[in-house]
């Protein structure tokens, strides 16, 4: 690891000024400390965000709740409160890496985490999305990667949090210069399906305040299969919200993780279990439809029956 400045600004503004190309903003460090370890990434600068007033703190309200940038996921995880209103949101985060890395991973740096690819962790290999001109993947090891990819990367996101809050409809509010922009799930995330080099839509001064939760009455689940029982990535993860009367559906989102650069969803499956009741037919068959245009490769195929299943066992928990 090559020397670095550090500094901890007392306010969004401040923390904007210090950012730039050559600095990172830290939180909780997990991902970006790899990185650097590894000679990924060189800043000269970090930006410790820690500091920052109200970004520690969740937020229950009548029509929407807040979560700080700086919430742990732990936090996240061990909140009643939340439990019972966002379940899946719950789920989703007791299955962040290890209870050591949730007491320190925040909310914003779940998020924001880039590319697992072990292509692109590899500090000897310059590939697509590190600035070369190939995706190793695509003809060499690619068991963990996207099924779906609007570009020549296939490395699929991988933040558990993504797919739970794109299913909850929510909001990442940004401090962009001198605005605070709010940001839905699949806006956040849409530079990645495009640019082979993005993992989501940040820029390097772009500051993650808060997460913003619609409490619009929806349960909510979230599922996922990974090769180990504990502290492991997910291989393919679900989740899934909507408002239920009965085993009647309205509102419906499904929200795939790491099978895509973004968290990804099909508009057709939403609109096919809209007012329906759901059983096995049902979800099998909104199942289908998601996973209609995946075009596995040589060594992910298998997550295309993980995912169908995912999807099958997500829908039956928002009726159960």
């Amino acid at each position: 690891m090559k020397s670095f400045d550090y500094v901890t600004p007392q306010t969004a503004e401040r923390a904007i000024s210090l950012a730039g190309v050559d600095a990172r903003f830290f939180a909780g460090g997990i991902d970006l400390l790899g990185e650097m370890k590894e000679y990924i990434i060189q800043p000269r600068r970090l930006v410790n965000v820690k500091q920052l007033p109200d970004t520690h703190e969740i937020k229950s309200g009548k029509d929407v709740w807040t979560v700080g940038a700086n919430v742990t996921v732990a936090d996240i995880e061990d909140h009643e409160e939340l439990k019972k209103v966002f379940p899946g949101l719950q789920q989703a985060a007791a299955e962040v890496g290890s209870p050591q890395i949730r007491n320190v991973a925040t909310v914003g740096g779940n998020l924001a985490q880039h590319s697992r690819c072990w292509y692109y962790r590899h500090r000897d290999i310059r590939c697509l999305k590190r600035g070369g001109s190939t995706c190793y993947a695509r003809e060499g090891e690619n068991k963990y990667h996207s099924l779906f990819t609007g570009n020549p990367c296939i490395s699929p996101v991988v933040s558990n949090l993504s797919v739970a809050l794109a299913a909850l409809d929510a909001r990442v509010i940004v401090r962009r210069g001198k605005e605070e922009v709010p940001m839905t799930v699949p806006e956040f995330y849409a530079k990645a399906w495009d640019n082979p080099e993005a993992h989501h839509s940040l820029g390097p001064t772009d500051l993650i305040l808060r997460v913003q939760i619609p409490n619009s009455g929806s349960r909510s689940a979230y599922l996922q299969i990974s090769e180990k029982a504990s502290f492991d990535w997910a291989l393919v993860s679900c989740a899934a919200a909507a408002k239920v009367d009965g085993k009647r559906l309205s509102g419906v989102r499904i929200v795939l993780g790491a099978v895509a650069p973004i968290p990804y969803q099909a508009q057709a499956a939403h609109e096919f279990l809209e007012g329906k009741e759901l059983d096995d037919g049902a979800a099998a068959h909104a199942a289908e439809m998601i996973l209609k245009n995946a075009e596995p490769l040589a060594h992910n195929g298998y997550k295309v029956p993980i995912a169908q299943a995912l999807i099958r066992r997500t829908l039956n928990q928002l009726v159960a």
